[in-house]
């Protein structure tokens, strides 16, 4: 039997924009975040990792939903010494990261502030 009624299409992430200070990337996120949709996220981390950048700051904001994808790229960031913040954290997020919490999954450094963010 085939469910007509199923959503079959992929989730969307979105990079709304990308810039950079010094050493850091400011990256504001919109969509919907799971294994589906990280890949350009994925990659477009790993390239500034390889070119140097140590620092990021994620708005998510705009993130409608996320899963265990996300917390698969905010634990492999902040390897080898690079930081990691959340700036104007979605609710999507905020329910992803209290859920990890819950269950006892160790997240990265995801609850202090940016400089100049809100979380």
């Amino acid at each position: 039997m085939h469910d007509t009624g199923a959503d079959t299409a992929p989730y969307v992430i979105g990079i709304e924009s990308c810039t950079s200070l010094g050493t850091t990337l400011v990256i504001h996120l919109t969509g919907e975040i799971d294994h589906y949709s990280i890949s350009p996220l994925r990659a477009l981390l790993a390239s500034a990792a390889d070119d140097g950048y140590t620092g990021l700051v994620l708005d998510t904001a705009r993130v409608s939903f996320c899963d265990s994808a996300f917390l698969a790229v905010l634990a492999w960031w902040p390897q080898r010494g690079r930081r990691l913040r959340l700036a104007n954290r979605s609710r999507a997020v905020a329910h992803l990261l209290n859920a990890a919490r819950v269950t006892g999954l160790r997240t990265v450094h995801a609850d202090a502030p940016a400089a100049g963010a809100t979380t």
